[in-house]
Formats: structure tokens, C-alpha cells, sequence
């Protein structure tokens, strides 16, 4: 055995633990919010005037940290969002753990239907809600549908929960579709 291998070893086992540091990540310095305002709701990005509205970024950036997922989780019921969805099924509002995705299943068509709100019933949370928060609701809400790779989704709830944890749920390929009122 070489005297170099211990240090190889070493150097391979601080980089396996670095990347997986990564996965639990927690940030405590977000900006503040740059949602938009509640009443500035907009149907497309054209703009009087040819200023162009700030695009998105297409993938979110807390997809892949599962402590990001499991804070969109917790926020996900304190906004009450648990009481037009029911934990994803669906009740008042549309289901969110199948197929079917009424204004797209992207992170950017997520993330406008929580800042800009939706016709009949989805209430606008730009400017109440710090950017950070909404892209963690996000890849929450992605997680119920299997979007996110298992080992990032939450694996259990503290509270009762009739469905199987996000982790172990089969990836639904998403569809244009659905209804914002199921009743």
C-alpha cells in the first residue's frame, strides 16, 4: 500500500461529504422580497412602451435542497394553502399530486400562480410573501407530483397524513389540464 493512499482516501471522503452538505444547505441571507405586487397582475410578458417584464429563472434554485423543500412544506400550511388543496388531493382548489396542470407544471408557472394569484379563487401572494418562500413552496408543491428527485422530497410529515410521503411517490408526467374548481 502507498503512503499516498490515506490522503487519497481522505480526499475522496471530504468530497463525497462536501456534496452531500449541499443537499441540506440552509440559507439565513435571501434578499427581500421582489415580488410583484399584489395588483400587478399580467396575462403575458409584453409591456407597453417595449420595456420587457424581468423573466424568471427557469429552473428553481431550492429544487435540489431538501431542507428547502421540507420549509415549502411547512409554509405550504401556514399559508393555508392546505385548505383550498388539501394536502395536494384537492378540495376548492385543484388537486396537486397528479398530471394535471391547469397553468403548467414548470417552477416559473408555479411560482406566477403564486405571486400574480389565478381567476376564480387563487389569491395573489406578491409583495406578502419573501421571494425565498415562494420558490421553497414551489419545489414543495413539485414534490407532490414526484417532480423532485426522491431523495430531496420530504419524507414524512409530523401530522397524520392519509397520502404516502412525497419521497415515495411516482413521477407524474405533467399535462396541460384540469379545472381550478373540481366540485
Amino acid at each position: 500500500m502507498s503512503a499516498r493512499f490515506p490522503i487519497v482516501a481522505t480526499a475522496a471522503v471530504l468530497a463525497v461529504f462536501s456534496a452531500g452538505c449541499e443537499r441540506e444547505a440552509r440559507r439565513f441571507t435571501e434578499a427581500a422580497s421582489q415580488s410583484a405586487p399584489a395588483d400587478a397582475v399580467r396575462a403575458s410578458s409584453l409591456q407597453a412602451g417595449g420595456a420587457s417584464q424581468p423573466s424568471l429563472p427557469a429552473t428553481n434554485p431550492y429544487e435540489e435542497n431538501a431542507y428547502a423543500v421540507s420549509q415549502g412544506q411547512r409554509l405550504f400550511t401556514a399559508f393555508n394553502c392546505v385548505g383550498c388543496h388539501a394536502h395536494g388531493g384537492g378540495g376548492m382548489g385543484p388537486a396537486l399530486m397528479d398530471d394535471k396542470w391547469i397553468y403548467g407544471a414548470k417552477p416559473a408557472n408555479i411560482y406566477q400562480t403564486i405571486v400574480q394569484g389565478r381567476p376564480n379563487g387563487m389569491p395573489s401572494f406578491g409583495g406578502k410573501i419573501a421571494d425565498a418562500q415562494v420558490w421553497q413552496i414551489v419545489a414543495y408543491v413539485r414534490s407532490m407530483s414526484g417532480q423532485l428527485d426522491a431523495a430531496t422530497a420530504p419524507g414524512r410529515t409530523d401530522s397524520l397524513a392519509a397520502s404516502k410521503p412525497e419521497s415515495t411517490r411516482e413521477r407524474e408526467t405533467p399535462r396541460q389540464g384540469g379545472t381550478a374548481h373540481p366540485r
